[in-house]
């Protein structure tokens, strides 16, 4: 799993969607191949490898949003068109007073 994530850390730094693409369908196999792991099975060592695959997933999610955030910016600028998902301020308005 730590390799996989370095991969996509990569794959995100270099923009490559195909590789980002095999590194979250490798995640998701992987994913569902530790689901099957027996937690009390699981020693201090891999515990410590578990977290610091979580730490490192949660890095590259982070990665992610920004690219995100950075493309809605970018084709914002490009059409003039304001955000899909920014709720204007009457709906928020209406939230908080719900």
């Amino acid at each position: 799993m730590l390799a996989v994530l370095q991969q996509e850390r990569h794959a995100l730094a270099g923009m490559d969607l195909d590789l980002i693409m095999g590194c979250a369908s490798n995640k998701a196999s992987l994913c569902g191949t530790l689901a099957e792991v027996d937690m009390a099975l699981v020693d201090e060592e891999c515990r410590g490898l578990l977290d610091a695959a979580r730490r490192l997933n949660e890095a590259n999610r982070k990665v992610r949003n920004l690219i995100a955030a950075n493309v809605s910016a970018r084709l914002d600028a490009l059409t003039g068109n304001a955000q899909l998902y920014r709720a204007n301020s009457a709906q928020i308005y209406r939230l908080r007073s719900a």
